[in-house]
This record gives C-alpha cells, structure tokens and sequence, in this order.
C-alpha cells in the first residue's frame, strides 16, 4: 500500500506537468487542493460547532504548511527534473529525524544526506537550476513543518476531519492565485478533469493507502519505504517525461536515501 501510494503521488506530479502549460503550477496546485478538499468534506464531513480557537489555529497552520509545500513542489517541478526536486524535498523529514534523534550517529545520516545533495548539485540531473532548487528547499521546509502540523492537528481531530479542514484551508488560500494565473483556462472541462486526475493520484489514493497501512505496520517501517520518494521520483520522471538519469544523479539519489532510512532508523519519536 505504501509503495503504491508513493507512485501514485509521484506519478501524480508528472501529471500535473501536463497541466503547467495551461494553468501554470499555481493553477495546477490549487486544482489539486480543491478537489481533494471537496472529495474529503464529502467523505468526512467534519463536524465544525465544537470546534475551540486552538482547534481552528492548528487547523490553519496544517492549511497554510499544506498549501506552501505543494505549491513550492510545484514550482520546483516546473523548473528542474521531478528526482532533484524530490531529493531536495526530502531533506525537509530528514533534518527533522536528526533533530528528534538527538544521538551523535544522527549527524553521520547528515552528513551523508550532505555528501549526496553536493553530488546532485556539482554533477548531477540535467536541468538542476538555482531558483528550482531554491524552490524544493522550499517544499522541504514547509514538508517539515507539515509533519509537525499534522501530528498536532491529527492529535485534536477525530478520523480525517484535520485534513479535510486543513485541505479546505489550502485550498482557499491557493484558488484565487490559481484563477489568476491560469485564468479562462481554469473552467476548461478538460483542464478541470486533468485537476481531479492529479488530486486523484496526489492526494486522494496515497492518503488513504498511508492510513490504511499505518494501520498494518510499525511506523518506522513505514517512515523507511516514504523514504524511498526520491528514486520513485526519479524512476516516474524517467518513463513519463524522459528526463535523463546519469550514474553520478543516481548515485546522488541514493546517498539521499540512505541518509533518510539511516536517520529515520535512529530517530525517536518527536515531542
């Protein structure tokens, strides 16, 4: 379940390629957020009158860590290929497993997180440029900040009720940005039919598969396989968008996911 959640959101990104010529990353995220924030509301239905101000702030910080690291991906994707951008996001998780494990051998995953991301840098994929890596580091920030926000929120709502919320918040915030940039284009049936496809693959089939299989798996084996994201990434956009792959970027990718497995199996769990 995992593994398949993992292509579908990565293959999920090289859809929302597809969509970037006609609406632009800022259409294409909020699209997605959008969908899949009716789809969650409908399934959920969240129950909103108890709701307390503490309750609606971590709502609000889940939305807005939400909406910034899938609109940062985004834009990173619209500039260098899916594997960088996705090696590059997931230092976000990796920095936070070294901090939480607080052990001397947490900065030897560090390190060779470090070693890796210099490799991708100096010789790695074709294509890597200055503002799409800017961007990805971006997305890893706010991915930190996500996991954060998610496991605050996740601990005062019942079911999916703080990610449907948190995705509406996404949403609210990225739709009038999405109708400026992709304008007219926005209400195409076909553009909004790509949109749900994307929500669809990205948000919609990986969230339920993680939950389903959370619900079968230690967390740290499953921390271990989302750790694979990075060569996932780099495998769809190889098929689907023919970006080239040498051995130094393969070689890069996989110091990156080392680095992740090693500092997730060291880790302890976050306060």
């Amino acid at each position: 379940m995992v593994l398949v959640g993992q292509f579908s959101v990565q293959f999920g990104a090289t859809a929302a390629t597809g969509l970037f010529a006609r609406v632009g990353p800022v259409g294409a995220v909020s699209l997605r957020l959008a969908f899949a924030a009716l789809v969650l509301l409908v399934v959920c239905r969240p129950r909103v009158r108890h709701l307390g101000r503490r309750d609606w702030a971590a709502v609000a910080v889940f939305g807005v860590a939400l909406a910034g690291m899938n609109s940062l991906i985004y834009e990173a994707i619209a500039r260098i290929p899916l594997g960088a951008a996705v090696t590059l996001e997931v230092l976000g998780p990796l920095v936070l497993s070294v901090v939480a494990s607080r052990r001397a051998s947490s900065w030897v995953w560090a390190g060779l997180a470090l070693a890796g991301v210099a490799l991708l840098g100096r010789a790695g994929l074709t294509g890597l440029t200055l503002t799409g890596a800017l961007f990805a580091l971006g997305a890893a920030t706010m991915w930190a900040a996500y996991i954060l926000a998610s496991r605050h929120a996740g601990g005062r709502f019942e079911r999916l009720d703080g990610l449907a919320l948190a995705m509406t918040v996404g949403a609210v915030l990225t739709v009038p940005f999405g109708v400026v940039a992709g304008g007219a284009a926005m209400v195409d049936p076909v553009v909004l039919g790509w949109g749900f496809a994307v929500a669809l693959l990205s948000s919609l089939v990986p969230y339920s598969l993680e939950l389903l299989a959370l619900r079968r798996m230690p967390t740290s084996t499953f921390s271990v396989l989302m750790s694979l994201a990075p060569a996932i990434a780099a495998t769809a956009g190889f098929v689907v968008l023919g970006q080239e792959v040498t051995v130094v970027s393969a070689l890069a990718i996989a110091l990156v996911v080392a680095a992740s497995i090693g500092a997730v199996r060291t880790s302890r769990p976050l306060a």
